[in-house]
């Protein structure tokens, strides 16, 4: 069945319940982390870290964490252990390790090791499983009465419960607090009394914590497409519509100037609002799949994965004229419809690393009444996408999670010597603008933005200027000035090199493993 394209991914905290790991004077690696080649690329070291289930109680029980590290590519030149912090939830911090030659630039390389763990919950982390039958059956996120939203609360409940079944008690122990405090673990392994951090995305948000818990262990911190741990409900899905609709505007701009768009010369927003028209009345039919209806959601959901990279504005534009023509896209260019199985998986179980997303922000809305008054206020904002599909998958996703989490949002309260660097792109359809504003002043002089004027989710290596004053800082801690501003760099110049996270298999295109990045 049709599943999304790749897509280019992926609180007041109880700080005082965790102890912490390790002094500055931790144990060399070689003490607690049994280093092996990796089977991927022998250049690679893997292995495992062994830390506690919940650091609130450490004698509770044990898991391993996935590690990996790369060596320094000049020994002599060695500045220390860069972490690379994965995106989702549900990147891999092994992965990036592994795809990190094309990631950085040779310098880096030479300069640091660059390390990474796999999030608890994830990957090679002991990661959080539930029945792929189950997943399949997640209702699509658009209720129209409380019997559609009692429905998602059912829903949800059966599926935590069976997650947790199936995963254990590490299920209630997946927030990014925790995995903060697996970092600082792993630094100390590793014997290093600071750390240099790039994260992008959903990993922005673990190097924020750590930042905030552990700010005399902070070297240089990029905090690239940042995720803003400091909103409510209303905040929280305002924002990414805005987004949303912001990264559609530059796609019709894209149209209105550039001949390799379809709909050029067209009333580009008068087409989008005839294809969204024949998905409400259920006059959009599936290509090549009798009796199934391209859904309103399932349109916009596409448009907002096809916005991560300008690179994708042309497939796009194709997209949308083979459906409306009734041609059938290219394979896995629609998410699947909700209430089917992908042909092939017959896996009992498969992975959900959503539940980090439920422990890390509370975001709850009571009622359908409620709920119909934030679809209305997000029509507004979008008159064309109407909404962003991160704006409603992760509410409704987290529906009745129980109360407390161990990790709800609050404003960061960073104080480190060397300011921590935020990146963001102007036009960002996930990890939007407004986000880095407020992030950037939450971390006040302990915080430095530097923006790229361009398109897409994930600033680094999309030009020169921001790739240049991330290694510079990233090397020797050199700030670009206040205010200070990228050019946009056209869509066909740009390489990006950063790890897509693609659909779960076999569930609805929303409920894809990765969200943010």
């Amino acid at each position: 069945m049709r599943r999304f394209s790749a897509l280019l991914f992926g609180l007041i905290a109880p700080l005082a319940l965790l102890t912490p790991v390790a002094s500055a004077t931790a144990p060399a690696a070689s003490d607690t982390i049994s280093w092996t080649p990796c089977q991927e690329d022998p250049a690679v070291e893997c292995g495992t870290l062994a830390v506690p289930v919940d650091w609130s109680r450490p004698a509770s029980g044990t898991f391993d964490v996935g590690v990996a590290r790369r060596k320094a590519a000049d020994p002599a030149a060695r500045i220390g252990s860069l972490v690379l912090g994965a995106g989702g939830p549900g990147g891999s911090g092994v992965n990036l390790v592994l795809q990190s030659t094309r990631m950085l630039t040779p310098e880096v390389l030479r300069r640091f090791d660059i390390v990474g763990l796999d999030p608890r919950g994830t990957n090679r982390s002991h990661p959080v499983v539930c029945s792929t039958d189950l997943l399949t059956q997640a209702p699509e996120p658009i209720f129209k009465s409380q019997a559609d939203f009692d429905r998602a609360l059912d829903y949800n409940e059966r599926l935590r419960a069976d997650c947790r079944a199936r995963t254990g008690p590490l299920f209630d122990h997946v927030d990014s607090l925790s995995t903060a405090a697996d970092l600082d673990a792993f630094r100390a392994a590793l014997g290093e009394e600071k750390l240099t951090f790039y994260g992008g995305s959903y990993g922005t948000l673990l190097g924020q914590l750590y930042a905030e818990r552990y700010p005399q262990r902070v070297r240089a911190f990029v905090l690239d497409s940042t995720m803003d741990h400091s909103l409510g409900t209303q905040a929280f899905m305002d924002t990414e519509t805005w987004g949303a609709q912001d990264a559609f505007n530059e796609f019709v701009a894209w149209c209105d100037r550039d001949s390799r768009c379809l709909q050029h010369g067209k009333d580009v927003r008068a087409f989008w609002r005839g294809l969204l028209a024949r998905a409400d009345r259920g006059e959009l039919p599936m290509p090549g799949e009798p009796g199934t209806q391209v859904t309103a959601f399932m349109l916009i959901s596409t448009a907002r994965g096809h916005f991560y990279d300008p690179a994708n504005w042309q497939p796009f534009s194709q997209l949308l004229a083979d459906l409306d023509s009734g041609r059938a896209p290219s394979p896995g260019a629609l998410p699947m419809a909700v209430g089917t199985t992908a042909v092939g998986t017959t896996q009992e179980v498969s992975p959900n690393p959503f539940q980090i997303f439920c422990l890390d922000f509370r975001l709850p809305v009571r009622d359908y009444k409620e709920y119909a008054r934030h679809l209305r206020r997000l029509a507004k904002i979008a008159p064309d996408m109407r909404y962003s599909s991160l704006a409603l998958g992760p509410v409704v996703s987290c529906l009745g999670q129980p109360d407390p989490i161990p990790n709800p949002q609050h404003r960061l309260k960073v104080r480190t010597d060397t300011p921590v660097l935020v990146v963001n792109s102007l036009h960002d359809p996930a990890t939007t603008y407004p986000w880095a504003l407020s992030t950037a002043g939450q971390l006040g002089r302990s915080g430095r933005l530097l923006t790229y004027e361009g398109w897409g989710h994930i600033a680094y290596r999309r030009g020169t200027c921001v790739t240049e004053a991330v290694d510079a800082y990233l090397i020797s801690r050199t700030l670009p000035s206040p205010g200070a501003r990228c050019p946009a760099v056209p869509p066909a110049e740009v390489q990006t090199f950063h790890e897509p996270v693609r659909p779960i298999p076999g569930t609805p295109g929303w409920m894809f493993s990765g969200l943010f990045s």
